[in-house]
């Protein structure tokens, strides 16, 4: 399997969350040119493959598959030049900004490998291509679909996730690993009219922005310098014209923590502002709240934690292995082993060129010269990395499956 190639076809061809229809057929394709047993449709375009050889425990290894709603500016020969529609049905640019086209990869690859290597391991792999982690819970959505009544229950979930780190390191962290997740959109009432008479109207637009900003406050002032929240305002859309006072503002949030007693105080917090502001401006109701993803805190079981970064250090040398600490991205891979009721170990695996990247930050500008998953920049290198990410999934696997 030429796994560069398929790489950059991936990623010039990215598909939104539930509508990975293209990536979901080319894996199947793949897993049955492998000889591996293949189920496809779970969720819609959730697709996975079970390679069971003898007796011995079940690994579950899982990439997601979906792309963003961004539009590519890296400049690439196979940068994505794709527009679709959105579940709204508006137009939106497509791509590959988060990696998940170097998951999908590196897991058809470690397949490739497994199925050529039997005769050194015994067990079960099953491999889970997931739709919608970026939007929609694919992995809770494969669960509810029955994905355990079509393959086996694992004993252990593994699963990694590109950064921009230097391509060739390897990073988990024990315990809490990343961050949970709530979002919502917001909508606030005001009434609407001409943009000559405010004196007639309640402006939703002052309402938007004054909440927007007071939010800022939540994590600065009611939560405590040791403990970890974040707020962000993703979206805010409210109008049509210039001389038109909107009727109504919209407002996406997301909402991240790493335990349940900020995460009520954080949620609180941003409920009551939204309702307050709203009571100031004379609003007509009060907002409407519809909740998107909900994700828990993501957490490595500390004791398969140890076994796969001492397995990588093994393989990869020491200095290749680091712990990127507790991180405020948020992931739903934790909700394929709480339904199993197995132990989870999910890693992070290095994209960028070691070379700028150590230059970055020796200069103190890794966060403006690094460009980081979600950004229309975001193009992790192919070489190390695939190999990289391959071979540190095979790895982790043989330590379950001898």
């Amino acid at each position: 399997m030429d796994l560069e190639a398929l790489y950059r076809d991936l990623h010039a061809h990215p598909e939104l969350s539930f509508a990975e229809h293209r990536t979901a057929g080319i894996v199947a394709d793949q897993l049955t040119a492998l000889g591996v047993e293949v189920h496809t449709g779970i969720a819609g375009t959730g697709v996975a493959g079970v390679l069971r050889n003898g007796e011995g425990p079940t690994v579950l290894l899982r990439a997601d598959m979906d792309a963003l709603p961004v539009r590519e500016l890296t400049g690439l020969p196979w940068a994505s030049t794709v527009t679709t529609e959105d579940e709204a049905g508006n137009p939106v640019p497509v791509m590959h900004a988060c990696g998940h086209d170097i998951h999908i990869t590196c897991l058809l690859g470690a397949v490739e490998e497994l199925v050529g290597s039997r005769d050194a391991w015994s067990g079960t792999v099953v491999a889970v291509f997931q739709p919608a982690e970026e939007h929609g819970g694919g992995a809770q959505v494969m669960v509810d679909s029955g994905l355990y009544d079509t393959v086996p229950t694992p004993d252990v979930v593994l699963g990694q996730h590109v950064t921009p780190l230097p391509a060739g390191m390897l990073g988990a962290h024990s315990g809490a690993a990343m961050a949970a997740v709530d979002t919502m959109e917001v909508t606030l009432h005001g009434r609407g009219g001409h943009g000559s008479r405010p004196e007639t109207t309640i402006d939703p637009v002052v309402m938007a922005a004054s909440a927007v900003m007071r939010l800022q406050t939540v994590v600065s002032r009611e939560i405590a310098p040791q403990d970890t929240a974040v707020v962000t305002v993703g979206t805010l859309h409210a109008g049509t014209k210039n001389n038109i006072i909107a009727a109504e503002a919209t407002l996406g949030i997301s909402v991240r923590s790493f335990n349940e007693d900020v995460r009520e105080r954080v949620l609180g917090g941003v409920d009551r502002i939204l309702r307050a502001e709203s009571e100031a401006s004379g609003a007509p109701q009060a907002p409407d709240v519809v909740w998107g993803e909900r994700y828990p805190v993501t957490v490595n079981e500390p004791e398969a934690t140890a076994r796969v970064t001492a397995a990588f250090a093994a393989e990869f040398g020491a200095d290749r292995i680091f712990d990127p600490g507790a991180l405020s991205g948020s992931e739903d891979v934790g909700n394929l082993a709480t339904a199993a009721g197995a132990p989870l170990v999910y890693w992070m695996l290095g994209g960028g060129d070691p070379e700028v990247v150590q230059a970055a930050i020796a200069a103190g500008t890794a966060d403006t010269d690094i460009p980081s998953n979600h950004s229309p920049y975001f193009a992790p290198l192919a070489q190390p990395t695939i190999p990289t990410g391959v071979r540190a999934l095979v790895v982790a696997a043989r330590e379950w499956l001898g």
